[in-house]
């Protein structure tokens, strides 16, 4: 901070306060809120910071030495030899510095063991595992001492040493605690409210920090740690991490002005298997747009709406005779609840949108096949009809409610059409619907972009819709019969190494032996998706080499305008069953 804002001209305060101010302008405009802001400046912050130096100190656990290192400014830490790479910062892709001064240190090699086995007894702490075992990966060398103070003579921007004025904190000292001095420190009731029950959501750049110095600092304070760590993945762009300091960012408001604040968050929150990076690009959110957004969730919304009106004049009939396949609905409603309840304390977000796009499809699937409008010219199964119309406004009402976290603004439009005020989780229960409750037709939620105007060049040839005939030449019978087709349940999947498209999915064929098929649907399915799924694969074709990978067989999927769905079951075969 102090050396870009002099560079800037500016003091570090002055600094600070510009970019503090973009930073909640920059929320504002994104639509995202917050309980508190805190700034590491600001009275309450310090006060808890000094006190708890002091504390430390007092018990002996900071003491005055000299260390020398290869250094980080952007990262504000030190790194080992074996850290470094190629004599670089493996975060920004800067030289590092030698640096060697006095400082104070905290004595963090003390907990090295204690650490290990906080973590080994509480499996859940950090997540997801891959970084939990990270940690305890770190833990394996040596464990050093924490240098946690600047002279004043190098660096005046910071918090001054309580028992030392030369120095200022530097860092870990000052920014972790801010956790700690949000809710007052110790012995406010905002404190002992809210502190058993924190989670730090980081990214996995500040993994070390948070999981190693943190936990550290907090035992040696007599504060208990965190309730859990939870570990989020890179957006890479163009093969590489996505960074400021780098400088290959994307401007979020350059794609919320052009699509949307919805279809900018669902993007983040359904591309990204949690824990692990994720490639951006901005043909895949517009695929994304269209297929899930327009055509699965805008169209059931605008089919429903419009139905109800025109069947019903516009308000929710009586629940009448649902029908059977109502059922289904509801069942999967209440499964879907559950799986995204389950989701959401994994911090799992595309697992829940998953969850909630599967209810979708099975109410799409509800209106062909009791296809209401047939019902309404049938003056003897008016009760039918209106079974179907409730059943179909009801979903609409729980919908609002699982997507209120997801898709705010689609979700109050959904709720304006039915008339209904914000509801919370508990009212996930089927049949809270009041009939007579008017019904307007809802407008585009989420209108179709066309290639053209995503990528803002020429436009390109649209792939047949469904139900054309391309001319294309039929095949004897003969030949068809020669196509094994099997079912196979996937067993492992997982990414090919530098593409962007491959999968490599482990698959049981009922052989004794697994076989390996290399399918490029890693734009449309993550790996995690896959693992328990089954699917209908060719299962005589010729191995073919992909990117290194022998792969034996093809996965079986259907296309159109981008979206692609793998062939599954509508009823359970064992795998190797034959597939005609």
């Amino acid at each position: 901070i102090a050396q870009a804002a002099a560079e800037a001209g500016v003091s570090p305060q002055a600094y600070a306060d510009t970019i503090s101010a973009v930073f909640r302008e920059t929320w504002r405009r994104l639509g995202i809120t917050n309980d508190d802001f805190i700034r590491t400046t600001e009275p309450r912050h310090e006060r808890v910071v000094q006190a708890i130096l002091q504390t430390l100190h007092d018990r002996g656990e900071i003491y005055f030495g000299t260390y020398g290192g290869l250094y980080c400014v952007g990262c504000e830490r030190f790194y080992t030899e074996k850290e470094a790479v190629d004599g670089t910062c493996p975060q920004h892709l800067t030289r590092l510095q030698f640096l060697e001064e006095e400082n104070y240190f905290f004595r963090m090699s003390k907990y090295q063991d204690w650490l290990i086995r906080y973590i080994e007894e509480r499996p859940a702490l950090i997540r997801p595992e891959r970084y939990r075992n990270e940690v305890l990966g770190f833990l394996r060398d040596p464990l050093q001492d924490l240098s946690i103070s600047r002279p004043k003579t190098r660096l005046t921007w910071g918090i001054p040493l309580p028992f030392d004025d030369r120095f200022v904190t530097y860092v870990w000292f000052d920014a972790l605690l801010n956790y700690v001095s949000a809710l007052g420190g110790p012995g406010a009731a905002a404190y002992a409210t809210l502190w058993p029950h924190a989670r730090h959501l980081i990214g996995k750049d500040i993994l070390k920090p948070h999981g190693v110095y943190w936990p550290c600092m907090l035992k040696a304070a007599g504060l208990p740690v965190y309730a859990g760590l939870v570990v989020h993945g890179y957006w890479n762009l163009g093969g590489g991490k996505m960074s400021k300091s780098i400088g290959n960012v994307v401007e979020a408001f350059e794609l919320t002005d052009k699509y949307g604040h919805d279809a900018f968050r669902y993007f983040l929150m359904r591309e990204m298997t949690f824990g692990l990076d994720a490639n951006f690009s901005e043909e895949a959110l517009v695929g994304r747009l269209n297929s899930d957004l327009a055509n699965d969730l805008g169209n059931l919304v605008s089919r429903a709406t419009t139905m109800i009106a025109n069947f019903a004049d516009g308000a929710v009939p009586e629940p009448g005779d649902p029908g059977p396949e109502s059922a289904v609905v509801r069942e999967t409603l209440a499964r879907t609840r559950r799986d995204v309840d389950e989701a959401m304390r994994e911090f799992a977000f595309q697992r829940a949108l998953v969850a909630i796009w599967e209810f979708i499809a099975i109410v799409n699937g509800y209106i062909d096949a009791v296809q209401p409008w047939a019902l309404a010219r049938d003056p003897g199964r008016r009760a039918r009809l209106h079974g179907a119309l409730y059943t179909l406004a009801e979903s609409l009402r729980c919908l609002a409610v699982l997507l209120d976290a997801f898709l705010p603004e689609a979700a109050t439009k959904i709720r304006r059409g039915l008339g209904l005020e914000p509801e919370g989780l508990a009212a996930l229960e089927w049949g809270r619907l009041a009939p007579g409750t008017r019904v307007a037709k809802a407008p585009a939620l989420f209108p179709r972009v066309e290639a053209a105007r995503a990528a803002g060049s020429a436009p390109v040839a649209p792939e047949p819709a469904v139900g054309d005939k391309p001319a294309r030449p039929r095949v004897p019978i003969d030949d068809f019969a020669r196509i094994e087709l099997r079912v196979a349940l996937v067993l492992a999947a997982e990414a090919v190494a530098k593409s962007k498209k491959l999968l490599k999915l482990s698959v049981d064929l009922g052989e004794g032996a697994p076989r390996t098929i290399v399918a490029g649907i890693a734009e449309h399915y993550a790996p995690a998706e896959l693992v328990g799924k089954k699917v209908v694969v060719v299962a005589n074709l010729e191995p073919a080499r992909l990117m290194g990978v022998e792969s034996d067989g093809m996965l079986l999927a259907g296309s159109t305008d981008g979206k692609l769905a793998l062939l599954s079951l509508d009823r359970d075969l064992p795998p190797g069953a034959r597939v005609k």
